[in-house]
């Protein structure tokens, strides 16, 4: 089932059931979800591709804030494939984007659970040159990563993903207020732990 999925590439710059009910986004956009569900249900594979590009960027933002870079493209592909192979056991169609959203947060904890330990770089590792852009990048995932859920999310889809908060609350269910709020305690939270970091930084060296 593979070639359902359309191949994309997401560059980030800088087991789900059918019990629960599930986030309802904005009727418009709900609507359509789900007439592009039932027509996937039907076969349709380009409708579930269509799906995909309105979603990907999503999932690849709310995993890529639970887990390491290198996993994330193939993580995105098994949130799409758990979908498009659990199609008919989301009862309400248009319900969709709540439901992925779902899946993609249980993969994410299936992944630390089933995840070997890997030996960890010393952090005064000494860096250079793009090496060192590439350890700055990270400190700040690090750093979202470390904010409470509702931050760590709205801010990796709009700082990392690009996503505007009309796109953020539409994508994801939340209220357009509930955005504005979640990007703007979360931008003060990331900025104090980044200066933060920082100042522990040139203390030690």
């Amino acid at each position: 089932m593979s070639d359902v999925l359309p191949s994309v590439e997401l560059v980030a710059d800088g087991g789900a059931q059918a019990g629960p009910r599930f986030v309802r986004l904005p009727d418009g956009q709900a609507a359509y979800d789900g007439r592009l569900v039932r027509a996937a249900r039907n076969g349709d594979h380009a409708a579930f591709s269509s799906l995909y590009e309105r979603y990907a960027r999503v999932v690849h933002g709310l995993l890529l804030a639970r887990v390491g870079r290198d996993n994330v493209e193939d993580l995105v592909q098994d949130v799409f494939l758990t979908a498009w192979r659990r199609l008919d056991d989301l009862r309400d169609p248009a319900a969709f984007g709540g439901w992925l959203v779902m899946i993609t947060r249980h993969r994410a904890i299936d992944f630390h659970r089933q995840r070997a330990e890997l030996v960890e770089l010393p952090e005064n590792l000494p860096v250079r040159g793009v090496a060192a852009e590439r350890a700055e990048a990270h400190a700040a995932l690090d750093a979202i990563r470390a904010l409470p859920d509702a931050y760590r999310d709205t801010l990796m889809l709009r700082l990392v993903e690009g996503l505007s908060g009309p796109e953020i609350a539409m994508r994801t269910g939340l209220t357009p207020a509930s955005v504005r709020v979640n990007l703007h305690r979360g931008m003060k939270l990331l900025r104090e732990k980044l200066q933060k970091a920082s100042g522990t930084e040139r203390a030690t060296t």
